[in-house]
């Protein structure tokens, strides 16, 4: 059992085991910067959709506040015919 831990150590230690484990490591974090990068992309993308839409509702509804009235407006002038 000593020999096995010696030799683990002995491996552990070398220079290319260590590079390895530091290309392993910078991998890693590579890939959790990606998502995360992704992840924040995507937000703001939708973000951007959500706005676009609330702007066009907002629109619409102004658009419809003035039919409205329009037809508020006619809706009198009718009944004011209607009384002649």
């Amino acid at each position: 059992m000593e020999l096995m831990i010696d030799a683990y150590n002995q491996i552990a230690v070398s220079p290319e085991f260590l590079e390895l484990e530091r290309l392993r490591q910078r991998a890693r974090e590579d890939e959790a910067n990606a998502l995360s990068n992704a992840r924040k992309q995507e937000r703001m993308i939708w973000q951007s959709v959500v706005a676009d839409k609330d702007a066009e509702a907002q629109r619409l509804r102004m658009e419809n506040a003035g039919k409205d009235a329009e037809n508020e407006r006619l809706r009198a002038e009718l009944a004011a015919l209607r009384a002649k």
